[in-house]
């Protein structure tokens, strides 16, 4: 890959950190013991993952018994969602925001099909769903609510906190995708009100294949996975020791400058939305809302975004659209519609996000490479309509 590549794609994942890469060779290369055996290779093994359970720990600011190891923010969210769902039989409401993952979603509409009723509360124009909102969706017989804390494509903020205090009252668990926020923003699971956060290892410079799962002391919930006693009985599985310590390693460098880190990615934020100016007919999404430090959602009305992203991608600059490919055809984000946006305008979108690598001159080329490329492709659609109505 050339050195003047510029990767701006940092929600979708985040390169390895060096120290992190470091910190888990050891345990690639010379220690190789299995964390549930006895003898001297086990205990190196089982005192690295509580080192690493520790820092994930002292990241959230909650008691290391309360972490629970996972390969990924996915499987821990089906894991609370389908665990509790089977407790209850299957029945019941189930309470989500029209914003979440996929992972919230499929799981949602599984149960669904099962029987259990699913709620699904959407977003207003500015990408936050209103607190007030998923409130009234309440009822005695739901089993648990879904919000996320900062929404993958356009950066928004949710109001967890104003819900789960509402929830907590009536006994209802709550459940808080915070993949996209732990590494941007401070994340306290305890000052949220919440009962089970999930946490991704690849979002903050830590390996792929690490996550975390947060359970509220005192909760319960049922064994996604089964057959071994790991993780205190409530995941089964043979850690993957290497990628744990690197999640261990990743959570102590977040945890380390989180105001310059925060202020940095949004100076980068605002130097690229200010410059926006300079294009025409440029749209940021949900820009007068809360939102994480580091994320832009950009429409450019009249130019196909998927087009736009494979130019950018051969100009050098890795940026994602705000639309999804399936079967060979693109499609708008049913986000971005959910909060009444067009299905053009939201097939023109691009998710722009910034890293701590990232630079103001990166910025400026991208800028500069931006403008060109996007009136390059509105002069070709100009051209192709001007032929059609010959």
């Amino acid at each position: 890959m050339s050195a003047e590549f510029v990767y701006l794609d940092h929600n979708a994942t985040t390169p390895l950190d060096p120290i992190v890469f470091e910190a888990m060779v050891p345990w690639l290369r010379d220690q190789h013991g299995n964390p549930s055996s006895v003898h001297h290779w086990g205990r190196q093994a089982r005192e690295a993952v509580e080192e690493a359970r520790e820092r994930v720990a002292d990241l959230l600011g909650v008691p290391a018994l309360e972490v629970v190891f996972t390969a990924s923010g996915t499987e821990a969210n089906n894991g609370v969602i389908f665990g509790l769902a089977a407790a209850a039989g299957n029945r019941g409401r189930l309470v989500i925001s029209a914003l979440e993952h996929p992972s919230v979603k499929a799981a949602a509409d599984r149960l669904e099909s099962e029987g259990m009723e699913v709620v699904r509360v959407p977003p207003s124009a500015d990408g936050v769903v209103l607190a007030s909102e998923v409130v009234a969706a309440l009822d005695d017989e739901t089993r648990l609510v879904c919000l996320m804390l900062a929404h993958n494509e356009v950066g928004t903020l949710q109001p967890v906190a104003e819900v789960a205090a509402v929830c907590r009252d009536r006994g209802i668990p709550v459940l808080c995708d915070a993949v996209q926020a732990v590494g941007k923003i401070p994340v306290h699971p305890q000052d949220l009100g919440i009962d089970f956060l999930t946490l991704g290892g690849h979002k903050f410079h830590g390996p792929l294949g690490a996550a975390a799962l947060w359970i509220r002391d005192g909760v319960e919930v049922p064994p996604y996975l089964v057959g071994g006693g790991q993780e205190r009985h409530r995941r089964a599985s043979t850690p993957n020791v290497p990628a744990l310590v690197g999640l261990g390693a990743a959570a102590a460098r977040a945890a380390a400058g989180v105001e310059e880190r925060y202020n940095h990615l949004a100076s980068l934020r605002d130097r690229f939305e200010a410059g926006l100016q300079a294009i025409a007919d440029s749209v940021v999404h949900c820009g007068d809302s809360p939102r994480l430090p580091n994320t832009s959602s950009v429409a450019f009305a009249g130019v196909e975004g998927q087009a736009l992203m494979i130019r950018l991608d051969l100009a050098g600059f890795a940026v994602s659209t705000g639309s999804a490919c399936s079967s060979g055809v693109v499609e708008p984000s049913r986000a971005l519609l959910a909060m009444g946006i067009s299905p053009e305008l939201a097939l023109s979108t691009l998710r722009v996000s910034f890293g701590v690598p990232n630079t103001v001159e990166e910025v400026d080329r991208f800028l500069a490479t931006l403008g060109a490329v996007v009136g390059d492709l509105r002069q070709a659609e100009t051209a192709v309509r001007s032929g059609r109505r010959r």
